[in-house]
């Protein structure tokens, strides 16, 4: 694994967290997001924070254990769900949970893309599947994502929201952006029947 220097992750975060927020698809201090550093370390957002307003200070550096190697906040309440990710999928560097309203409606509703033929479903996003409902920050939600991670590239997580994943922050991002696109686009359509 190439090490990724905290500062590139904490650009990384900060740019993606802007992105995420100037598009609505988080609100106040919604979601969270991390960049795998190393094979022991990990950079994640800060509790309590809106994503539209970090900075390349803010982020919280963890081991793979959870524990605070360095930051002056608190790491967000779902840093197991982020390792999780990592422990069970070696290739991922980079984890994102938003609230994107389209496909966190279909988590709320209980509804996948399952069918869908758009291509950015079929060749970019793959299945992506709706995990059983289980309390934000809790370890039973991190061990359903971490098990999720070693086959798909995503995740609803049932009245929740959405969790992807990627190489890197761009590809998490993207994919992220995709699923919500794609959630959008499903129910304009089964507004025109």
């Amino acid at each position: 694994m190439k090490p990724i220097t905290y500062e590139q992750a904490a650009a990384d975060i900060v740019a993606a967290g802007a992105r995420l927020y100037q598009a609505g698809l988080v609100a106040g201090n919604d979601g969270n997001l991390s960049v795998r550093l190393n094979e022991n370390e990990v950079l994640l957002t800060p509790t309590g924070v809106s994503k539209g307003a970090l900075t390349p200070d803010m982020p919280v550096l963890v081991d793979m254990r959870g524990e605070v190697l360095a930051g002056r906040l608190k790491p967000t309440s779902e840093w197991a769900l982020h390792l999780a990710v990592y422990q069970n999928n070696p290739e991922v560097r980079a984890v994102i949970h938003a609230h994107a309203p389209y496909a966190a409606a279909f988590a709320l509703a209980g509804r996948t893309l399952a069918g869908c033929k758009l291509a950015e479903v079929t060749e970019c996003l793959g299945e992506i599947p709706l995990l059983p409902y289980a309390p934000p920050g809790s370890a039973e939600l991190a061990e359903q994502v971490g098990q999720a991670a070693a086959g798909y590239r995503g995740a609803l997580m049932a009245a929740h929201g959405p969790v992807c994943w990627g190489g890197d922050m761009r590809q998490a991002l993207y994919r992220l952006e995709e699923l919500e696109l794609a959630c959008k686009i499903v129910w304009l359509a089964e507004q025109m029947k």
